[in-house]
């Protein structure tokens, strides 16, 4: 009774304190015609248009104005979003990575290399300025759907397959083998067979292998657990890397009118995250996209959002990194954005694409600048107004300690057990702003929660070299160094509870 005790009121805890805050920066408070395209460009090579399959910006804020793009015919492009479109001078550069279509691409090491999944079963790492490939990842046995790179250590990463596999990565562990092009050989650290295999599904007969397959995978923001989902139904697993035996626990829509059999064929095409990693978005078949809570994943989804037609695995949708709104493609051509804070408020729709929008993606620096993909063989820009901006303060930044997941148990039972919060109870100071969640406009508000250990409060760090310089020498900064998290020694292994009550 007083360990279940102990460990609501630990959960709890985590609530009221910060995760990591975000720098004052412009807010998107209304959007519609001002919602600009501001220019495209055709996905073309040797004279012959292809169609685009993913996208994706830069993630640091010195390159975030160039995208890259791969396609149905094995090409990586690059953009610079900041020059006018359409324009041969946006074209950065292109080259062929893979002799099969490319279905994500993902950037790693501070924008210096490009990942790239193709359906020829490998993924491959490119110096984006050499164009040169410098490792080949071999070991699943279908087409690469899915990419996640670790949130701090790049040389980490996960992918998942159409072989109902996903798979482990570390760049670092090379073979001495090489291929005629001196290209390194990679094998996975770890893989999970059948991840996403239902009930029904194993005892069906052959022939059946999209039912088994992998659409997406994401790398959680705590640097230990792995969120899965797949073609087989509308479940999200989440896994615990330090033991891959069997899943720690998962979500999936409460759909209590639905047979077993409608919510089996209703798969999910994609998964993301925002900035923080507090909320998930799962885009399904059911032509919904759910919203999710990773510390209340029991209570099943918090809204979801419909209004876009959802008919193919090729159809993403992504939440804004300040988790503000959620983009999504549609079959119907057309491109969705819905304000997080009001799920029965009509989309936004942006209009011009000719055929079904597939791929999207939010600038993480440039607010309201973001870029769909179509059938139409197109890449578009949209930005948002500046004057439909406004300037809105989050919590203030705080230096993010690092926390070692929860073992797999204490997970399930902290997630299992947790009591609801009344939001009316919690303190003004700890909800968001109106602009983003308002407690008066949902039915069920949205509290963000926050996290940072005790110490993080007694303790203020200097940001000088000489503090630098000796933090980094004591043993509690070797306890949370990133090399100690996916394989900590004995001596180290620390629980997050241990963690929080050793304070």
């Amino acid at each position: 009774m007083e360990r279940s005790s102990r460990s609501k009121s630990l959960f709890r805890d985590m609530r009221s304190r910060e995760l990591g805050g975000f720098r004052k920066r412009r807010f998107i408070t209304q959007m519609g015609s001002d919602f600009t395209e501001m220019g495209s460009v055709t996905v073309e090579h040797n004279g012959e248009e292809t169609p685009p399959l993913s996208v994706s910006f830069c993630k640091t804020s010195k390159y975030s104005h160039i995208l890259a793009v791969s396609d149905e015919d094995g090409y990586v492009s690059l953009f610079d979003t900041r020059t006018e479109f359409p324009s041969e001078k946006a074209r950065i550069s292109d080259w062929v990575a893979h002799q099969n279509a490319i279905f994500d691409v993902c950037w790693i090491k501070e924008d210096t290399n490009i990942l790239t999944a193709s359906g020829d079963q490998t993924i491959k790492v490119w110096d984006a300025q050499e164009k040169k490939c410098t490792g080949i990842l071999m070991g699943h046995t279908g087409s690469v759907k899915s990419l996640s790179p670790h949130p701090t250590n790049s040389d980490l990463l996960i992918s998942a397959s159409r072989d109902g596999s996903f798979a482990i990565w570390d760049l670092r562990c090379k073979t001495t083998s090489k291929t005629r092009c001196s290209e390194a050989h990679v094998t996975p650290a770890a893989m999970v067979q059948g991840a996403h295999l239902s009930s029904r599904a194993k005892r069906v007969r052959r022939g059946k292998a999209a039912s088994m397959s992998i659409t997406s995978v994401l790398y959680l923001k705590d640097e230990v657990s792995i969120a899965t989902a797949g073609a087989a139904d509308s479940i999200v697993k989440f896994w615990d890397t330090r033991n891959l035996k069997v899943q720690v626990t998962q979500a999936s829509p409460n759909i209590k009118s639905s047979t077993e059999k409608e919510r089996r064929l209703h798969g999910i095409s994609s998964l993301s995250q925002d900035l923080n990693g507090v909320f998930l978005t799962a885009t399904c078949m059911d032509n919904r996209i759910y919203l999710y809570n990773v510390l209340q994943l029991d209570k099943g989804p918090m809204r979801s959002f419909s209004g876009c037609r959802i008919e193919s695995f090729y159809v993403k949708s992504t939440i804004s990194p300040d988790a503000a709104h959620i983009l999504s493609g549609s079959s119907d051509g057309n491109a969705y954005i819905w304000q997080v804070n009001k799920p029965d408020v009509d989309p936004i729709t942006l209009k011009t694409h000719d055929g079904e929008v597939t791929a999207v993606d939010w600038c993480p620096s440039e607010v309201g600048k973001i870029a769909t993909s179509s059938d139409d063989f197109t890449v578009r820009i949209w930005n948002i107004n500046s004057s439909y901006c406004s300037s809105t303060t989050r919590s203030p930044s705080a230096i993010r300690r690092r926390v070692m997941a929860i073992p797999r148990e204490e997970c399930r039972e902290l997630l299992m057990n947790d009591e609801r919060i009344d939001p009316t109870k919690v303190p003004d100071n700890l909800l968001p702003s109106d602009e983003v969640f308002n407690q008066n406009n949902p039915p069920i508000p949205i509290t963000m929660p926050t996290i940072s250990t005790p110490e993080a409060h007694k303790k203020k760090f200097s940001l000088d070299s000489d503090s630098k310089e000796t933090f980094e020498k004591t043993p509690e900064a070797a306890m949370k160094s990133p090399s100690s998290v996916l394989n900590p020694p004995s001596s180290l292994k620390r629980t997050i509870r241990d963690y929080f009550l050793a304070a």
